[in-house]
């Protein structure tokens, strides 16, 4: 199977909600909400929290534990990369999230034994990106990343 996820370059809002990995990223949040209010919200409403500027990172304070809302967000976006590269593979990912209470830790995308993603978290508090553009963007080359993985390894994420 070849990668069908493009890296998403500048596009207008209403093309980039489209993109299959925030279009994930929307799935995951509504999966996980257990009394339904996520239901009828739109996507960009929901991906809203994803967007930190630089300036309100800033006023984030890194001192404290990391918000169980914040730890659901980074959980839904790696989850997202997860399931964008079982379509993209067919093979079953899962993920794992090993965060402190100071905001230190790693987020793992694996398929068997093959790890496909390996990213260590920083200062968790503060998780979120310039724009919907960066994120997408940072979505997809993780995707990419992991699909190459797989591909190149398959016996070992059979195994």
């Amino acid at each position: 199977m070849t990668s069908n996820t493009a890296p998403v370059t500048t596009l207008d809002a209403s093309e980039l909600l489209n993109s299959p990995f925030l279009k994930a990223i929307a799935q995951q949040i509504r999966a996980n909400d257990a009394y339904g209010t996520y239901r009828n919200w739109p996507d960009e409403l929901l991906l809203k929290p994803y967007v930190v500027t630089k300036a309100q990172k800033r006023e984030i304070s890194v001192e404290g534990e990391v918000d169980p809302i914040t730890q659901g967000r980074i959980l839904a976006f790696y989850r997202a990369v997860a399931y964008q590269i079982e379509v993209e593979t067919g093979a079953l990912s899962q993920v794992v999230i090993d965060l402190s209470h100071e905001g230190f830790g790693w987020a793992l995308v694996f398929s068997g034994r093959l790890l496909l993603v390996s990213r260590t978290l920083r200062d968790a508090q503060r998780f979120g990106f310039e724009s919907l553009e960066k994120l997408a963007i940072e979505g997809d080359k993780l995707i990419a990343a992991g699909v190459t993985l797989a591909q190149r390894f398959p016996e070992v994420r059979t195994l």
